[in-house]
């Protein structure tokens, strides 16, 4: 599974997904989504970092999506906040599994690891905001700030 850092990231960005004409600042994605505020700035900053997030400093600053919603991929955003190698390369953790010398669940986890990266490619941010939105949840429908 994906971590609670990479839930949150997509919180944020869904939030941001609600202000698609705006910048929004830290405080009101915060406020958004109930993530603690030094924790969603490191977060914000790792996501500008790997192009997922424009920031602009000054009046009317904040951050801002840098690319729509439905371009930006579950996996984009598992490697922005956990890097390129997030799944792990064995499932029992063993160190020297490898194709030379695999593991009993070598093969499988192979296969399932494929079939994990191409889901989350496949599902878009614009899908889980939709998803949370219309069950209520903590993403607003359109931009509010607090």
């Amino acid at each position: 599974s994906l971590s609670q850092t990479s839930g949150y990231a997509i919180l944020a960005l869904g939030c941001l997904d609600s202000c698609t004409d705006d910048y929004l600042q830290a405080k009101d994605i915060a406020a958004c989504t109930d993530i603690p505020l030094p924790y969603l700035s490191k977060l914000l900053h790792s996501l500008a970092a790997y192009g997922l997030v424009a920031s602009k400093r000054g009046y009317q600053g904040g951050f801002h999506l840098a690319r729509p919603a439905e371009q930006i991929s579950l996996l984009n955003i598992a490697e922005a906040v956990e890097g390129k190698d997030w799944c792990p390369k064995c499932l029992l953790g063993l160190e020297e599994c490898s194709h030379g010398r695999r593991c009993p669940t070598h093969d499988f986890w192979q296969e399932e690891r494929e079939r994990i990266r191409g889901e989350l490619a496949r599902i878009t941010l614009k899908d889980v905001a939709d998803y949370e939105r219309g069950r209520g949840g903590r993403l607003p429908k359109r931009c509010g700030r607090g």
